[in-house]
């Protein structure tokens, strides 16, 4: 069962990830049987078959996945194949797009070979888990980053067998308008409407226009609506349950945007990382993220972006209990809204005052503060027109879910039954998963005439119905 490649070398990753999760060989080999069990498989590891793993041997064929999914399962949370030193032979895409490329000519391959894969629907990509540690890599990355000198293409690096497309600025104000119709689509149906419409558009057009030839203007500015809308997509993998894959999209957002020469933009799709790593359970990677955000895009983000920086890095803190801290970081995403200065980004135009009390309202929930979660959110919720329908369901249910804190099961009811009537405009996993976080919620008043009503109305529903992933 065993196979291995090239010379040997200790495995230091699957070693640490052993020692975190508090498994002895024999415990790793025995939680790897039953995972390979409930496949099918009659797998026999023992001892000294995790002892061979340590010392560099690579498993053939299903085993690292399984080897990654016995520790995910023991750490509570996600673990990938890349995370636990290995290969997994299954699927040649297992780390396509999870690094930075050196250059723009090797970025616009990465970039565009995703979009290639998921437009395709290789389904192991789509399926691929998400990997904290595989984002703070390239966090640190781009901190230390130089700038590319040259990102303006002409005949010679354009030659791909026919005439290369000439790209000019109008082609690039179309992506842009794309993207904003997108992004609109997105506030008021959810990802599951749009999702494969901006995949389909990222590997039909625009991997075209980056392949083409353009002047050095032009092409900071096509870099730049490019790492837009691959943020966008990311955004949307998100919602549609699809971490693992927003995981590289993000990624590869961020090199386009290096591209650019915009570090402001790169903060941004870093604080979207945070938001990411905190949905995982990941606080201390969440903090981490939104601090390289506002570290690398020091001196170029307007106050309105460093406030995005700061409401995530409270998330962080508010997920570890540290209510002083996260009431810090929500103060300082005030006070840069305050100061004001510049016109907001497009990428970022719609964060407001209402972000921030709809960020404060999800902190003080984690901190368990009923009644200043409930204050937030009812604020929050002023703020978010009938364009915003996932919004106002996601706010919706911190709501209902800050109700339920402070013992008012009828008003937390009533909040969530709204949330769950308008989410029927929506196709969104992240509208689903609240729906459920909701409902556990609920299991200690279980006997209570509104829960009763409540799930009695949820079942009615289900699969699917209205809340579709």
């Amino acid at each position: 069962m065993e196979g291995h490649r090239g010379p040997r070398e200790p495995n230091r990753r699957l070693a640490e990830l052993i020692t975190e999760a508090g498994c002895s060989n024999a415990g790793l080999a025995r939680r790897v049987n039953l995972a390979g069990a409930e496949l099918g498989l009659d797998l026999r590891y023992d001892k000294t078959s995790v002892a061979r793993w340590l010392r560099g041997q690579q498993p053939r064929a299903t085993t690292p996945a399984l080897i990654a999914e016995a520790l995910g399962r023991k750490l509570g949370r996600p673990v990938t194949v890349e995370e636990i030193g290995m290969v997994d032979e299954r699927d040649g895409s297992s780390s396509l797009a999870l690094g930075l490329a050196a250059d723009t000519q090797e970025a616009i391959a990465v970039a565009a070979g995703l979009w290639r894969a998921d437009a395709a629907g290789r389904e192991q990509l789509r399926a691929a888990s998400f990997a904290v540690a595989a984002m703070v890599g390239p966090s640190r990355d781009w901190l230390i980053m130089a700038e590319d000198p040259v990102v303006a293409r002409g005949m010679a690096a354009a030659k791909n067998g026919h005439a290369p497309l000439r790209v000019g600025l109008s082609d690039v104000a179309a992506v842009r308008a794309t993207t904003d119709a997108f992004r609109a689509l997105d506030h008021r149906f959810g990802g599951g409407h749009v999702r494969v419409l901006a995949v389909r558009y990222l590997d039909g057009v625009v991997a075209e226009l980056l392949r083409g030839t353009y002047p050095e203007r032009v092409g900071r500015q096509l870099f730049g609506a490019a790492a837009a809308l691959t943020e966008l997509a990311g955004y949307l993998a998100c919602d549609t349950g699809r971490l693992g894959l927003a995981q590289r999209y993000y990624i590869q957002a961020l090199r386009l945007s290096q591209a650019a020469g915009d570090r402001a933009h790169g903060g941004h799709i870093l604080s979207a990382m945070s938001h990411l790593a905190n949905s995982l359970g990941a606080p201390r990677e969440t903090v981490q993220l939104a601090r390289s955000a506002d570290e690398g895009a020091r001196g170029m983000a307007s106050p309105h972006v460093r406030a995005e920086f700061f409401c995530a890095e409270a998330r962080g803190y508010a997920a570890m209990r540290d209510r002083r801290a996260a009431e810090q970081a929500l103060g300082r995403a005030s006070d840069e809204l305050e100061r004001g200065g510049g016109d907001a980004p497009v990428w970022s135009s719609y964060f407001d005052h209402h972000y921030v009390a709809d960020a404060a309202a999800a902190c003080h929930r984690d901190l368990d503060q009923p009644r200043q979660a409930a204050e937030q959110a009812a604020a929050a919720l002023a703020g978010f027109g009938v364009d915003k329908t996932r919004r106002r369901v996601l706010n919706l249910f911190t709501l209902a879910a800050a109700r339920v804190q402070g013992g008012e099961v009828e008003a937390g009811c009533a909040a969530a039954t709204e949330a769950v009537k308008l989410s029927g405009r929506a196709r969104s996993a992240r509208a689903v998963e609240a729906l459920h976080d909701f409902d556990r919620r609920l299991d200690p008043y279980a006997a209570v005439a509104a829960t009763r009503e409540f799930r009695s109305l949820i079942a009615l529903r289900r699969p699917g119905e209205p809340i579709n992933a």
